[in-house]
């Protein structure tokens, strides 16, 4: 990402209330398990579209949420508080908890959104039966991330921070060519109070007060992995552009889960569920749903067998 200071005080002539809503994506499965797929901050539920129908197809409900205040002018997204967005990924979780038909729910996180998805791990413990962190990021420190970061908590204390946006650079954690050449077409042309194709490919620019609230985000988060305890899958891949290996490895090792795994990719970069290698991830995905599933019936079975023992 390259730094860009914008003074956008002229506000954008599209009105909230005249704002298409769009709640995500959602395929209804068969099998009785629902997982939540949550894409990345200024992102879109499309990134993690292929792990959907995937999983779908393996009998999985899915849905896919938008992230509060995504798809909104960037004036309204960049005053949004990381409650909010947690928020809005807790609301759906409570709703589809509250379906008589749903069984076991899995949740799966994409970048900054891992960081949800472990959240509601630790709020729930006893409803979310594993945690996929995938491209977790925890700091921006990858091989494509400005130097400007360094300076950032310096203009987090000031006013600044609503002033001062990322512009969004090649390879925008894609490392499959097609797929870059179609973003690059969006993201090259867009201009910062641009909504066309926001639904779609997420926003060009990233607002510094977003990154600010992301480091309040990681901060929180810091505290609370050690009392986390639900099965976690973490992957993430070697040459990641926004996030290095180190954020994986952070989780990995601070995290209460005594099931718990770190699998590395190595044709990939940030985005991986829809990377050259987002096949494997839904593999993978899925493995370790289903392995959780499998454990957990059968630690049910035991116990109901010793239950039954007892009473003879």
């Amino acid at each position: 990402m390259s730094i860009r200071f914008v003074a956008h005080i002229k506000r954008s002539n599209i009105s909230e209330t005249n704002i298409q809503e769009d709640r995500g994506l959602f395929f209804k499965g068969n099998n009785g398990r629902h997982a939540i797929l949550i894409h990345g901050l200024t992102g879109t539920p499309y990134e993690v579209a292929f792990l959907a129908k995937f999983l779908n197809k393996k009998g999985y409900s899915v849905t896919c949420p938008r992230l509060a205040n995504h798809g909104k002018p960037i004036e309204i997204l960049k005053n949004t508080r990381w409650q909010e967005w947690y928020q809005s990924v807790r609301a759906l979780f409570l709703d589809i908890e509250a379906r008589a038909e749903c069984g076991q729910i899995f949740v799966a996180g994409l970048s900054v959104a891992a960081i949800f998805a472990l959240l509601l791990a630790d709020e729930f413990p006893k409803s979310i039966s594993g945690v996929s962190c995938l491209s977790p990021t925890i700091y921006y420190d990858g091989w494509n991330t400005s130097k400007w970061k360094y300076w950032l908590p310096l203009v987090y204390m000031t006013p600044l921070k609503n002033f001062f946006y990322f512009k969004e650079e090649p390879p925008y954690g894609i490392k499959n060519e097609n797929i870059r050449k179609r973003v690059h077409e969006y993201y090259s042309n867009a201009r910062i109070e641009d909504l066309e194709n926001v639904n779609r490919f997420g926003y060009a620019y990233y607002p510094v007060a977003l990154l600010y609230q992301h480091h309040l985000l990681a901060k929180y988060l810091s505290k609370r992995l050690p009392f986390i305890k639900t099965p976690i899958q973490i992957m993430q891949a070697q040459d990641d552009d926004m996030s290095s290996i180190r954020n994986s490895q952070f989780i990995y090792d601070r995290i209460g889960s005594n099931v718990k795994t770190l699998e590395m990719l190595y044709d990939s970069y940030h985005v991986i569920t829809a990377d050259q290698e987002r096949e494997k991830v839904a593999i993978k995905v899925e493995e370790f749903f289903n392995k959780q599933y499998e454990e957990s019936h059968h630690n049910s079975d035991v116990a109901y067998n010793l239950n039954q023992n007892n009473r003879t």
